[in-house]
């Protein structure tokens, strides 16, 4: 009896992609780390201002919202 050929199981051999494929493959991972760490920069930067700006406000009372001015009439002039 001969013995039959095994069949490797699925995802056990990737296919090795083109060139061209690899090329891409790596220029959009690192495209995207850039991408990642500059939005958590921002992120990061914006935490820090948000933070500043609080303890900024806390340190000054709030002062009371001013009056508007009222207008003045003007002296002599009857537009009637």
């Amino acid at each position: 009896m001969k013995a039959m050929k095994r069949i490797p199981e699925p995802g056990l051999f990737k296919p090795n992609p083109s060139r061209t494929e690899a090329k891409g493959d790596m220029t959009s991972r690192v495209a995207r780390q850039i991408v990642d760490l500059e939005a958590a920069a921002r992120i990061a930067k914006t935490e820090r201002l948000r933070a500043a700006r609080l303890a900024q406000e806390a340190e000054v009372p709030a002062a009371a919202p001013k009056k508007p001015a009222r207008k003045r009439q003007a002296k002599g002039l009857d537009r009637r």
